[in-house]
Protein backbone atom coordinates (compact mmCIF):
# COMPACT_ATOMS: atom_id res chain seq x y z
CA UNK A 1 0.00 0.00 0.00
CA UNK A 2 1.35 3.27 -1.34
CA UNK A 3 1.06 6.87 1.26
CA UNK A 4 -1.59 7.51 -1.05
CA UNK A 5 -3.69 4.82 -0.53
CA UNK A 6 -6.97 5.66 1.07
CA UNK A 7 -7.15 3.03 3.59
CA UNK A 8 -9.65 0.46 4.30
CA UNK A 9 -13.25 1.05 5.42
CA UNK A 10 -13.13 -1.41 8.08
CA UNK A 11 -9.85 0.72 9.78
CA UNK A 12 -10.33 4.14 11.58
CA UNK A 13 -8.33 6.37 12.38
CA UNK A 14 -7.10 6.60 16.04
CA UNK A 15 -7.48 9.22 18.42
CA UNK A 16 -3.83 10.53 19.25
CA UNK A 17 -1.39 9.52 16.58
CA UNK A 18 1.08 6.50 17.33
CA UNK A 19 4.59 7.93 16.97
CA UNK A 20 6.55 4.79 15.53
CA UNK A 21 10.06 4.38 17.71
CA UNK A 22 11.90 5.69 15.09
CA UNK A 23 9.69 8.99 14.45
CA UNK A 24 9.99 9.20 18.83
CA UNK A 25 13.86 8.82 18.41
CA UNK A 26 13.49 11.81 16.23
CA UNK A 27 11.65 14.45 18.63
CA UNK A 28 13.63 17.43 19.20
CA UNK A 29 15.94 17.78 21.97
CA UNK A 30 13.39 21.07 23.14
CA UNK A 31 10.69 18.37 22.73
CA UNK A 32 11.92 15.25 24.86
CA UNK A 33 13.27 17.35 27.67
CA UNK A 34 9.63 17.72 28.28
CA UNK A 35 9.00 14.14 29.29
CA UNK A 36 12.03 13.94 31.80
CA UNK A 37 11.17 13.32 35.54
CA UNK A 38 10.63 16.08 38.01
CA UNK A 39 13.42 14.44 39.84
CA UNK A 40 17.18 15.05 40.55
CA UNK A 41 19.73 13.52 38.29
CA UNK A 42 22.24 14.55 35.37
CA UNK A 43 21.45 16.14 32.03
CA UNK A 44 24.02 15.14 29.17
CA UNK A 45 23.70 16.93 26.25
CA UNK A 46 25.27 15.40 22.37
CA UNK A 47 26.10 16.89 18.92
CA UNK A 48 24.85 15.19 15.72
CA UNK A 49 27.86 13.22 15.99
CA UNK A 50 26.36 11.65 19.77
CA UNK A 51 29.32 13.15 21.58
CA UNK A 52 28.64 14.54 24.85
CA UNK A 53 29.32 18.08 24.79
CA UNK A 54 27.94 19.45 27.92
CA UNK A 55 27.30 17.55 31.48
CA UNK A 56 24.79 19.18 34.54
CA UNK A 57 23.19 18.48 37.63
CA UNK A 58 19.74 19.07 38.59
CA UNK A 59 17.28 19.18 41.19
CA UNK A 60 14.52 18.60 39.11
CA UNK A 61 15.28 17.33 35.69
CA UNK A 62 12.74 18.40 33.71
CA UNK A 63 12.74 22.16 34.48
CA UNK A 64 16.49 22.51 34.32
CA UNK A 65 16.56 20.96 31.45
CA UNK A 66 13.62 22.88 29.65
CA UNK A 67 15.23 26.51 30.43
CA UNK A 68 18.38 25.85 28.15
CA UNK A 69 15.37 26.18 25.06
CA UNK A 70 13.77 29.75 26.87
CA UNK A 71 14.07 33.06 25.60
CA UNK A 72 15.35 34.06 28.70
CA UNK A 73 18.72 31.48 27.87
CA UNK A 74 18.77 32.64 24.43
CA UNK A 75 20.32 35.86 25.69
CA UNK A 76 23.32 34.58 27.17
CA UNK A 77 26.25 33.89 24.65
CA UNK A 78 27.47 31.27 25.64
CA UNK A 79 24.36 29.50 26.55
CA UNK A 80 22.61 29.90 22.93
CA UNK A 81 26.14 28.69 21.70
CA UNK A 82 25.82 25.33 22.84
CA UNK A 83 22.01 25.18 22.18
CA UNK A 84 22.52 25.57 18.76
CA UNK A 85 25.08 22.44 18.70
CA UNK A 86 22.60 20.29 20.88
CA UNK A 87 21.46 17.63 18.47
CA UNK A 88 20.28 15.16 21.64
CA UNK A 89 20.05 15.13 25.44
CA UNK A 90 19.52 12.45 27.82
CA UNK A 91 19.46 11.97 31.45
CA UNK A 92 20.22 10.04 34.65
CA UNK A 93 18.04 10.04 36.97
CA UNK A 94 19.45 9.78 40.77
CA UNK A 95 17.72 9.33 44.55
CA UNK A 96 19.06 12.63 46.11
CA UNK A 97 20.58 15.77 44.75
CA UNK A 98 23.87 14.93 46.56
CA UNK A 99 23.83 11.43 43.96
CA UNK A 100 23.66 13.76 41.47
CA UNK A 101 26.45 16.03 42.74
CA UNK A 102 28.40 13.20 42.90
CA UNK A 103 27.87 11.61 39.63
CA UNK A 104 28.12 14.63 37.44
CA UNK A 105 31.04 15.37 39.10
CA UNK A 106 32.63 11.55 38.36
CA UNK A 107 31.29 11.73 34.72
CA UNK A 108 32.98 15.05 33.57
CA UNK A 109 36.08 13.48 35.15
CA UNK A 110 35.71 10.80 32.87
CA UNK A 111 34.18 12.31 29.75
CA UNK A 112 35.44 15.99 29.48
CA UNK A 113 32.92 17.42 27.55
CA UNK A 114 34.02 20.44 25.09
CA UNK A 115 31.23 23.23 26.69
CA UNK A 116 32.89 21.93 30.12
CA UNK A 117 36.12 23.24 29.01
CA UNK A 118 36.58 25.70 32.19
CA UNK A 119 37.08 22.50 34.39
CA UNK A 120 40.37 21.81 32.27
CA UNK A 121 42.65 23.91 35.07
CA UNK A 122 41.97 21.76 37.89
CA UNK A 123 43.32 24.35 40.46
CA UNK A 124 40.13 26.84 39.63
CA UNK A 125 37.56 24.37 40.49
CA UNK A 126 36.78 22.56 44.28
CA UNK A 127 37.72 19.25 44.97
CA UNK A 128 36.35 17.21 47.62
CA UNK A 129 39.63 15.96 49.18
CA UNK A 130 40.30 12.69 51.76
CA UNK A 131 43.76 12.32 52.97
CA UNK A 132 45.27 8.95 53.12
CA UNK A 133 48.40 9.09 54.95
CA UNK A 134 47.28 10.41 58.25
CA UNK A 135 46.04 8.39 61.47
CA UNK A 136 42.75 9.98 60.79
CA UNK A 137 42.09 11.07 57.81
CA UNK A 138 40.73 14.62 56.99
CA UNK A 139 37.76 15.02 54.79
CA UNK A 140 38.23 18.44 53.57
CA UNK A 141 37.06 20.98 50.26
CA UNK A 142 40.18 22.36 48.23
CA UNK A 143 40.65 24.12 44.97
CA UNK A 144 44.10 22.81 45.10
CA UNK A 145 44.28 19.11 45.42
CA UNK A 146 47.41 17.53 46.60
CA UNK A 147 49.10 14.85 43.57
CA UNK A 148 49.79 12.48 46.39
CA UNK A 149 48.54 11.48 49.90
CA UNK A 150 45.03 12.00 49.26
CA UNK A 151 41.79 10.75 47.37
CA UNK A 152 40.11 12.79 44.86
CA UNK A 153 36.35 13.30 43.90
CA UNK A 154 35.28 15.93 41.44
CA UNK A 155 35.95 17.87 40.08
CA UNK A 156 32.96 19.75 40.89
CA UNK A 157 31.10 23.02 38.82
CA UNK A 158 29.56 24.45 42.21
CA UNK A 159 31.84 24.97 45.68
CA UNK A 160 28.55 26.53 47.41
CA UNK A 161 26.98 23.09 46.42
CA UNK A 162 30.04 21.00 47.14
CA UNK A 163 30.27 22.63 50.83
CA UNK A 164 26.50 21.80 51.67
CA UNK A 165 27.24 18.11 50.27
CA UNK A 166 29.75 17.92 52.75
CA UNK A 167 27.65 19.23 55.41
CA UNK A 168 25.71 16.71 54.81
CA UNK A 169 27.46 13.82 54.82
CA UNK A 170 29.25 15.28 57.75
CA UNK A 171 26.10 14.96 59.59
CA UNK A 172 26.52 10.86 58.72
CA UNK A 173 29.80 9.94 58.83
CA UNK A 174 30.86 11.98 61.50
CA UNK A 175 34.40 12.75 59.97
CA UNK A 176 36.84 15.49 60.48
CA UNK A 177 37.55 18.76 58.36
CA UNK A 178 40.43 20.39 60.52
CA UNK A 179 43.62 20.72 59.89
CA UNK A 180 45.10 19.69 62.98
CA UNK A 181 47.76 17.13 63.07
CA UNK A 182 46.46 14.17 64.90
CA UNK A 183 48.79 11.41 65.24
CA UNK A 184 47.31 7.89 67.28
CA UNK A 185 48.96 7.35 70.84
CA UNK A 186 50.30 11.06 71.04
CA UNK A 187 48.50 11.67 74.92
CA UNK A 188 48.84 15.06 74.67
CA UNK A 189 45.61 15.29 72.26
CA UNK A 190 43.53 13.82 75.70
CA UNK A 191 43.86 17.26 76.93
CA UNK A 192 42.71 19.17 73.89
CA UNK A 193 38.78 20.39 73.55
CA UNK A 194 36.98 18.95 70.65
CA UNK A 195 34.88 21.85 69.05
CA UNK A 196 31.38 22.01 68.27
CA UNK A 197 30.88 20.07 65.54
CA UNK A 198 32.03 17.06 68.37
CA UNK A 199 29.24 18.31 70.33
CA UNK A 200 25.99 18.62 68.01
CA UNK A 201 27.46 15.17 66.86
CA UNK A 202 29.02 15.72 63.52
CA UNK A 203 32.29 14.65 64.49
CA UNK A 204 33.76 11.73 66.44
CA UNK A 205 36.57 13.52 67.90
CA UNK A 206 39.86 11.99 66.80
CA UNK A 207 41.59 15.52 68.42
CA UNK A 208 40.86 14.09 71.80
CA UNK A 209 41.34 10.85 70.90
CA UNK A 210 37.76 9.60 71.20
CA UNK A 211 37.79 7.52 68.26
CA UNK A 212 40.65 4.56 67.63
CA UNK A 213 41.83 4.76 64.12
CA UNK A 214 40.67 1.67 62.85
CA UNK A 215 37.00 2.64 64.11
CA UNK A 216 37.68 5.72 62.22
CA UNK A 217 38.78 4.27 59.61
CA UNK A 218 35.83 2.37 59.06
CA UNK A 219 33.58 5.26 58.74
CA UNK A 220 35.91 7.14 56.18
CA UNK A 221 35.73 3.46 54.07
CA UNK A 222 32.29 4.04 54.08
CA UNK A 223 32.37 7.58 53.04
CA UNK A 224 34.21 6.42 49.86
CA UNK A 225 31.78 3.70 49.48
CA UNK A 226 29.18 6.18 49.34
CA UNK A 227 31.18 8.55 47.33
CA UNK A 228 32.52 5.71 44.60
CA UNK A 229 28.29 5.48 43.64
CA UNK A 230 27.73 2.11 45.90
CA UNK A 231 24.92 3.45 47.90
CA UNK A 232 23.06 0.27 47.97
CA UNK A 233 25.99 -1.84 48.72
CA UNK A 234 26.85 0.59 51.84
CA UNK A 235 23.60 0.19 53.24
CA UNK A 236 23.69 -3.62 52.65
CA UNK A 237 26.66 -3.85 54.96
CA UNK A 238 25.51 -1.48 57.75
CA UNK A 239 22.31 -3.66 58.01
CA UNK A 240 24.10 -6.46 58.75
CA UNK A 241 26.94 -4.88 60.82
CA UNK A 242 23.85 -3.07 62.97
CA UNK A 243 22.38 -6.99 63.39
CA UNK A 244 25.69 -8.24 64.54
CA UNK A 245 26.09 -5.75 66.72
CA UNK A 246 22.63 -6.06 68.10
CA UNK A 247 22.74 -10.04 68.41
CA UNK A 248 26.18 -9.76 70.24
CA UNK A 249 24.31 -7.33 72.89
CA UNK A 250 26.30 -3.91 72.09
CA UNK A 251 22.86 -2.07 72.09
CA UNK A 252 24.91 1.37 71.36
CA UNK A 253 27.03 0.64 68.07
CA UNK A 254 23.45 -0.82 66.64
CA UNK A 255 21.26 2.59 67.78
CA UNK A 256 24.26 4.53 66.09
CA UNK A 257 23.98 2.43 62.57
CA UNK A 258 20.40 2.37 62.77
CA UNK A 259 20.62 6.46 62.58
CA UNK A 260 23.11 6.33 59.98
CA UNK A 261 20.94 3.86 58.21
CA UNK A 262 17.91 6.54 58.75
CA UNK A 263 20.13 9.47 57.74
CA UNK A 264 20.84 7.86 54.23
CA UNK A 265 17.85 6.89 53.32
CA UNK A 266 16.89 10.04 54.05
CA UNK A 267 18.72 12.64 52.63
CA UNK A 268 15.96 12.75 49.57
CA UNK A 269 14.04 14.81 52.46
CA UNK A 270 17.07 17.50 53.20
CA UNK A 271 15.92 20.38 51.01
CA UNK A 272 18.67 22.07 48.86
CA UNK A 273 22.23 21.87 49.56
CA UNK A 274 22.54 25.72 49.25
CA UNK A 275 20.04 25.65 52.32
CA UNK A 276 22.94 24.10 54.72
CA UNK A 277 24.73 26.31 56.57
CA UNK A 278 27.98 24.98 58.40
CA UNK A 279 27.55 25.52 62.03
CA UNK A 280 30.73 27.92 63.30
CA UNK A 281 33.43 25.78 64.59
CA UNK A 282 35.82 26.43 66.99
CA UNK A 283 38.96 24.84 67.01
CA UNK A 284 42.48 25.98 67.43
CA UNK A 285 45.17 24.75 65.58
CA UNK A 286 47.98 24.52 68.32
CA UNK A 287 51.02 25.42 66.34
CA UNK A 288 49.26 28.75 63.87
CA UNK A 289 47.80 30.05 67.35
CA UNK A 290 51.39 30.35 68.72
CA UNK A 291 52.63 31.85 65.85
CA UNK A 292 49.86 34.23 65.42
CA UNK A 293 51.29 35.21 69.14
CA UNK A 294 54.75 35.31 68.20
CA UNK A 295 53.66 37.53 65.16
CA UNK A 296 51.56 39.91 66.76
CA UNK A 297 53.46 40.66 70.21
CA UNK A 298 56.94 40.73 68.53
CA UNK A 299 57.92 37.93 71.04
CA UNK A 300 61.17 36.27 71.09
CA UNK A 301 59.76 32.98 71.07
CA UNK A 302 57.15 31.03 70.50
CA UNK A 303 54.99 31.47 73.93
CA UNK A 304 55.01 27.02 74.32
CA UNK A 305 53.79 27.57 77.89
CA UNK A 306 50.96 30.15 78.30
CA UNK A 307 48.44 30.03 81.85
CA UNK A 308 45.55 31.81 82.21
CA UNK A 309 43.36 33.77 85.19
CA UNK A 310 39.90 33.95 86.28
CA UNK A 311 37.62 35.20 89.36
CA UNK A 312 34.29 33.64 90.16
CA UNK A 313 31.82 34.99 92.68
CA UNK A 314 28.50 34.70 93.43
CA UNK A 315 27.33 38.49 95.15
CA UNK A 316 30.96 38.72 96.69
CA UNK A 317 30.39 35.27 98.10
CA UNK A 318 32.88 32.51 97.84
CA UNK A 319 35.39 34.04 95.92
CA UNK A 320 37.57 31.91 93.96
CA UNK A 321 40.51 32.01 91.27
CA UNK A 322 41.51 29.44 88.62
CA UNK A 323 44.34 29.03 86.96
CA UNK A 324 44.90 27.02 83.96
CA UNK A 325 47.65 25.76 81.86
CA UNK A 326 48.52 25.05 78.20
CA UNK A 327 51.53 23.83 76.69
CA UNK A 328 52.04 24.09 72.78
CA UNK A 329 48.68 24.82 72.36
CA UNK A 330 47.04 22.16 74.30
CA UNK A 331 45.66 22.30 77.73
CA UNK A 332 47.81 20.56 80.43
CA UNK A 333 45.29 19.60 83.08
CA UNK A 334 48.12 18.32 85.46
CA UNK A 335 48.93 21.98 85.78
CA UNK A 336 45.38 23.51 86.85
CA UNK A 337 45.37 25.22 89.69
CA UNK A 338 42.34 26.49 92.29
CA UNK A 339 42.83 29.58 94.55
CA UNK A 340 40.46 30.10 97.35
CA UNK A 341 40.70 34.32 98.02
CA UNK A 342 41.67 34.76 101.41
CA UNK A 343 42.41 38.37 101.51
CA UNK A 344 39.44 39.68 99.60
CA UNK A 345 35.92 40.39 101.38
CA UNK A 346 33.31 40.96 99.08
CA UNK A 347 33.34 41.98 95.75
CA UNK A 348 36.62 43.30 94.36
CA UNK A 349 37.93 41.26 91.38
CA UNK A 350 41.14 43.83 91.24
CA UNK A 351 42.34 42.46 94.73
CA UNK A 352 41.31 39.20 93.65
CA UNK A 353 43.01 39.22 90.63
CA UNK A 354 46.18 40.79 92.75
CA UNK A 355 46.30 38.35 95.13
CA UNK A 356 46.16 34.98 92.83
CA UNK A 357 48.59 36.32 90.99
CA UNK A 358 51.28 37.50 93.66
CA UNK A 359 50.94 33.77 94.95
CA UNK A 360 51.44 32.13 91.73
CA UNK A 361 54.56 34.22 90.78
CA UNK A 362 55.66 34.12 94.45
CA UNK A 363 55.67 30.10 94.16
CA UNK A 364 57.66 29.96 90.64
CA UNK A 365 59.79 32.12 92.12
CA UNK A 366 60.95 31.14 95.30
CA UNK A 367 61.07 27.35 94.09
CA UNK A 368 63.00 28.55 90.86
CA UNK A 369 60.70 27.41 88.10
CA UNK A 370 60.52 29.51 85.11
CA UNK A 371 57.76 32.28 84.66
CA UNK A 372 55.12 31.50 81.64
CA UNK A 373 55.88 32.66 78.41
CA UNK A 374 52.60 34.39 78.35
CA UNK A 375 50.25 35.40 81.60
CA UNK A 376 46.87 36.21 80.56
CA UNK A 377 44.24 37.70 82.68
CA UNK A 378 40.67 37.47 82.49
CA UNK A 379 39.32 40.89 82.20
CA UNK A 380 40.64 44.40 81.04
CA UNK A 381 42.81 47.19 81.20
CA UNK A 382 41.92 47.18 85.38
CA UNK A 383 42.43 43.74 86.00
CA UNK A 384 45.68 43.81 84.22
CA UNK A 385 46.72 46.54 86.21
CA UNK A 386 45.85 44.23 89.23
CA UNK A 387 48.12 42.21 87.95
CA UNK A 388 51.16 44.04 87.37
CA UNK A 389 50.85 46.00 90.50
CA UNK A 390 50.94 42.17 92.53
CA UNK A 391 54.13 41.10 90.78
CA UNK A 392 56.07 44.95 90.87
CA UNK A 393 55.48 44.66 94.94
CA UNK A 394 57.32 41.34 94.44
CA UNK A 395 60.64 42.64 93.05
CA UNK A 396 60.18 39.97 90.03
CA UNK A 397 60.78 40.57 86.50
CA UNK A 398 57.30 39.51 85.27
CA UNK A 399 56.49 37.44 82.25
CA UNK A 400 54.50 38.88 79.11
CA UNK A 401 50.99 39.69 80.76
CA UNK A 402 48.04 40.33 78.80
CA UNK A 403 44.67 40.89 79.54
CA UNK A 404 41.82 39.51 77.14
CA UNK A 405 38.26 41.38 77.51
CA UNK A 406 35.44 39.76 76.81
CA UNK A 407 32.54 42.15 75.27
CA UNK A 408 34.65 43.32 72.26
CA UNK A 409 37.33 40.61 72.48
CA UNK A 410 39.99 43.35 73.32
CA UNK A 411 43.78 42.44 73.98
CA UNK A 412 45.15 45.33 76.89
CA UNK A 413 49.50 45.10 76.87
CA UNK A 414 51.00 46.91 79.47
CA UNK A 415 52.36 50.22 78.39
CA UNK A 416 49.47 51.09 75.58
CA UNK A 417 46.94 53.29 76.22
CA UNK A 418 44.75 51.71 73.65
CA UNK A 419 43.82 48.13 73.24
CA UNK A 420 44.61 46.03 70.49
CA UNK A 421 41.97 44.10 67.99
CA UNK A 422 43.17 41.16 66.84
CA UNK A 423 40.85 39.75 63.67
CA UNK A 424 38.10 37.72 64.61
CA UNK A 425 40.00 35.05 62.52
CA UNK A 426 43.16 35.00 63.75
CA UNK A 427 44.78 31.93 65.40
CA UNK A 428 46.44 33.76 67.74
CA UNK A 429 43.09 35.21 69.23
CA UNK A 430 41.21 31.84 68.41
CA UNK A 431 43.77 30.53 70.94
CA UNK A 432 43.79 33.39 74.02
CA UNK A 433 39.79 32.95 73.71
CA UNK A 434 40.22 29.11 74.52
CA UNK A 435 42.61 29.58 77.51
CA UNK A 436 40.84 32.59 78.74
CA UNK A 437 37.15 30.19 77.94
CA UNK A 438 38.88 27.14 79.80
CA UNK A 439 40.05 29.13 83.18
CA UNK A 440 36.69 30.78 83.41
CA UNK A 441 35.26 27.12 83.12
CA UNK A 442 37.60 26.24 85.16
CA UNK A 443 36.60 29.32 88.01
CA UNK A 444 32.81 28.37 87.25
CA UNK A 445 33.32 24.37 88.17
CA UNK A 446 34.90 24.94 91.46
CA UNK A 447 32.70 27.75 92.15
CA UNK A 448 29.67 25.87 92.36
CA UNK A 449 31.74 22.58 94.13
CA UNK A 450 32.50 25.13 96.96
CA UNK A 451 28.98 26.46 96.96
CA UNK A 452 27.31 23.32 97.25
CA UNK A 453 29.14 22.91 100.35
CA UNK A 454 27.99 22.92 103.88
CA UNK A 455 31.45 24.99 104.62
CA UNK A 456 34.77 25.67 103.24
CA UNK A 457 37.50 22.92 103.82
CA UNK A 458 40.59 24.15 105.05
Amino acid sequence: MSDTDPLPESESLPTEPVIPATEAAAQTPQEKVRTFPTTPGVYLMKDAQGRVIYIGKAVNLKSRASSYFTQAAAVDRRTAELVTEIADIDFLDTDTEVDALLLEARLIKDTRPRFNSELKDDKTFPYLEITTREDFPRVEFTRTPQSKGTKLYGPFTNAKQLRGTITVLQKIFRFRNCSLDIEDGDEKWRWFRPCLLHSINQCTAPCNLRISKEDYRKDINKLKLFLDGKKDRLLNEMKKEMQAASEEKNYETAARLRDEIQLLDSLHERGNLEDHAQPEVFYIDPKKGMQGLKKVFQLPDLPRRIEGVDIAHLQGGETVASLVQFIDGLPFKHGYKRFKIRTVKGIDDYASIREVVSRRIRRLHQEGESFPDILLIDGGKGQLNAAMTAMQELGVDPPFTISLAKREEEVFVPGETEPRRLSRHSYGLRLLQYVRDESHRFAQHYHHLLRNKSHFDE
